[in-house]
Parts: structure tokens; sequence; C-alpha cells
């Protein structure tokens, strides 16, 4: 898949969204199956939906998306959603932190110009200002065009400890509204964040940054020829995948995990920054995400089925069942089909803390929901119990599942919405609503959708092992293994 170039447009911006965070703290909501960036957390849209469509219109290129490879067909259908501009998605085979990803983003876009100037963000911030972040971007942009590396400051609001912050310098000469960054400083502790805060010489770090292509791959030649050198080589030896670029395994993992913070923007001499107040938040956790909605008279944010009564300053969440709360205040609630939490806001920097013990405990709430998402559709799990369980699995119009057969379960499928064309073995049998299929152990078969309304079934599996493993693909639309 190739850009339409077109008429060269001096003010062409490349927006890079990266797109590969597990946002932690978000847990059980955000999981590293299922993400933050892919959940409607601010507005019908996905984050990854509001952030893509901040960078439409004249002036910007089609989106170059850095994604984990696990998270591509969400990436892809969410964005085919918007009916935006066809994005270019590039799939890391391992994860290596910022600096890689944006050194593969710097390689691509200077095949088509060297002085394109790229917008990097990451696919999970907030931004309720667009209007004030373009105009901020135009003056970015001038001195990206000038030759320097410009990052984003936010005007602090409050002293934060959960960011990292910028010490503004002297005023670039010629670039109005944009001045040399004098020294990034890492999370403060609370009274030197007050300090930063009543100071007035800090901005919170946004990780929002504005270069060409051409002093990007410059300044990562100076100070991080090593990890330049695997990326230009895994960049060389990428390959197409449907509508994905694919790094070459081999040579991006010999890319050291570091960000761009600490490989480029620490040590170059070209680092600007430009202040902003754009009512952003990297919404990191579910007290973050409480300061930036929309709040009712008593200042609780809820969302779905939930009932209060006397509560106050609260974030109630609940994506099913109803979730009452009582008389407390400055609580978080999140409630998921599989997995409750509960906790102060004030210890909502702990999640994480949780998060690790339930993998210690190698919990599967830990990573996965019970909707599990493919590019076919989605399954979730409904009964489990002993040498069987039962699933809900939804099929796209159109889409199928792979040629597969399976060692230790037999399967029985119950149409309860739309029309199945099943494989089985050397049949091909059509079934449609209330109608059923018994799908043997070791029998070969697929599910295809060639309707046009989703397809609903329910599936019961038995037998002595019931892992998602125990799958031989023949054959797969999607290139899966």
């Amino acid at each position: 898949m190739e850009w339409s170039m077109g008429e060269r447009d001096q003010r062409r911006i490349v927006p890079v969204i990266l797109c590969g965070g597990t946002g932690s703290r978000l847990w059980p909501l955000s999981r590293e199956g299922f993400p933050k960036q892919f959940w409607p957390l601010l507005s019908r849209q996905t984050m990854l939906q509001d952030t893509a469509s901040r960078a439409q219109g004249p002036g910007f290129a089609p989106p170059l998306v850095i994604s984990n490879q696990a998270h591509r067909f969400l990436v892809a259908e969410q964005l085919r959603a918007m009916q935006g501009p066809e994005p270019r998605i590039v799939l890391e085979p391992v994860a290596r932190n910022s600096a890689p990803a944006i050194a593969a983003a710097a390689l691509l876009a200077h095949e088509s110009d060297p002085q394109d100037v790229l917008w990097l963000m990451a696919a999970d911030a907030a931004i309720s200002d667009t209007e004030a972040l373009h105009a901020a971007l135009e003056q970015a942009a001038a001195a990206a065009r000038a030759g320097h590396i410009v990052a984003f400051g936010m005007q602090p609001t409050a002293p934060e400890t959960g960011y990292g912050y910028i010490e503004t310098g002297a005023p670039l000469a010629g670039v109005p509204g944009v001045s040399a960054i004098a020294r990034f400083v890492e999370k403060p502790d609370a009274a030197r964040a007050a300090e930063f805060l009543a100071g007035g010489r800090h901005l919170w770090n946004s990780g929002m940054f504005v270069a060409t292509a051409a002093t990007l791959l410059g300044e990562l030649e100076r100070l991080a020829p090593e990890l330049l050198e695997a990326v230009r080589a895994a960049v060389q030896g990428a390959t197409r995948d449907l509508d994905f670029i694919r790094l070459d395994p081999a040579a991006f993992a010999r890319a050291p995990d570091i960000s761009i913070d600490y490989a480029v923007m620490e040590k170059t001499d070209r680092a600007a920054v430009v202040p902003a107040s754009l009512g952003w938040s990297d919404v990191g956790s579910w007290a973050a995400l409480w300061e930036v909605s929309p709040k009712d008279a008593r200042g609780n944010v809820t969302q779905g089925p939930v009932a209060l009564q006397g509560a106050r300053n609260c974030y109630v969440r609940s994506e099913g069942i109803l979730a009452g709360v009582v008389g407390l205040e400055d609580a978080v609630l999140v409630v998921t089909d599989d997995a409750v939490l509960a906790m102060h806001r004030d210890c909502a920097q702990d999640v994480k803390k949780l998060l690790e013990q339930l993998k210690a405990q190698r919990r599967p709430e830990a990573t996965e929901h019970r909707r599990m998402y493919r590019p076919w559709g989605h399954y979730e799990g409904l009964i489990k119990g002993d040498r069987f369980q039962v699933k809900k699995i939804l099929v796209k119009p159109g889409h199928k599942l792979s040629l597969q057969k399976h060692h230790h379960r037999a399967e029985h499928w119950v149409v309860v919405a739309g029309t199945a064309i099943v494989e089985r073995d050397a049949e091909r049998i059509m079934l449609r609503e209330n109608e059923s299929i018994y799908l043997p152990l070791g029998c070969v078969h697929r599910l295809e959708n060639p309707g046009m309304i989703p397809l609903t079934l329910i599936e019961v599996q038995s037998g002595s092992y019931l892992g998602e493993d125990d799958i031989v693909r023949f054959e797969d639309t999607y290139g899966r293994a």
C-alpha cells in the first residue's frame, strides 16, 4: 500500500500514532488483550479514533500507525470505521519502547520526503481543545522545519507527581512561541512538584513530539547509531501482509528497549518546547480519567448501569451488571463481566501493583477479557465446567474462520442469528436460525458467514482439553499460523 502523494504541500504533516501501550493502571477495563486505546473512555469514539480524528483534514497526510502485531486487526477495523484516509499500519514483532518505533516511522516517511514533518503521539491521550492543539502544532512545525525536535509542554494545573517535567529555556530566535529546553526532569515528589507549579518555568512532558524525518534520523545516527542500524535493517527486511507492514523480527529484536526521551531528547542540542494549554491528560489512571470526565452536581462520574445514593466525587463504571454505590466519597468502582475493582481514588497508581500480583498468580483476568476479538469477529466465554465450556461466537458478514481441526475436543454449533456455511470434512452445509451441527473430534472444519448481517451462534465444546492452543490450522484468510 503506497501513499498517493499528489501535489507537494509545504505544510504537509505526517501523523505518527504509537499504539503499543497496555494501560495497566486502568485494569480491569484495560488489559493486554484489549488495552485502553481501543475503548471509548471519553466520547463515543475509542481513544485511538479520537487521536486519529485530531489529525485529519488539509495539510495532514494519512496516518502512520505503529502497533503491536497482536492488535493489528483492532487497529485496522477501528480506523476503517472512521472512513478517513487509509493509514499505513506498521507492526512491531516485539515491544521495544518508543525510540525504535519512532525510528521505523522516520525511515518510512523519509522514503517519501525527508522534509516531511512528523507529528509523534500516543494513541491513548485525551485533549479537549483541538483548536489550541492545532495552533500549537503550527508553531511546533515551524520550529521542526528549522531543524528542531519539538516537545509539547503542557501548562501544569496541579502539583502532579505522575508526569515528567520540562524546564523551559530561552525563546528560540525566529520561531514565535517556542523555547529551547533547559532540561528534562523525572517525576518529582509532591514538594518538588509544588515548587515547579509555583515557579512557572516547568511544563508537563506530554510525550508528543514534532520533527522532520531528516532531523530525527540525523540525531538517531549521531546519538543512537546501534538502534538506528537495527531498525533500518528491520525496515529493509519488512514484508507486506494484507494491509500491514511487518518489520523484520530478527533485526527489530536487536534494537535496544529505550524511549525516545532517553535515546534522543535528553541528549540532543536540537530540543525545543512549545508551551500549550490543551486540556491534556495521559489518562494513565482511574483518578486521571475522573479528573477529565464530565461530573454530576456531586462530583460523580458514571458510565453504564449505575445507581448512586449519597456518593460524592466517585468514579463508577459498569460494563454490564448494575453497580450500586451508597455513601462513598472519592472512590473508584469498575465492574466488568469477570472482575471488580474497588479503591480510593488516591490509590489509583497502586492498581499496577495489584495487576502484578494477579499475573504472579497466573490469573487469566490479568491479561484477557472474556470477549476475545479476532479478525473475523469475536467470541465470548459464557460457562466453563469440567470437560466442557460454552461460548457465544459472532462472525462479521463476509468473514470466515480458519480451516482447522482439534485433537482434544468436539464441538456443537447452534445458529441463533444469521446464516452459516459450515465445512465439515468433505461436506459443505448451510445452517439457518435454530439449526445446529455436530463436529466430532478430529474433523476438519470451517465456519463462514455468507450473509449481510452478523452471524451469531452458540458453541458447546466437550473434551479432555479445551485450551485455545488446540487448533491445527490448514488454511487462514488472515495469515495466522
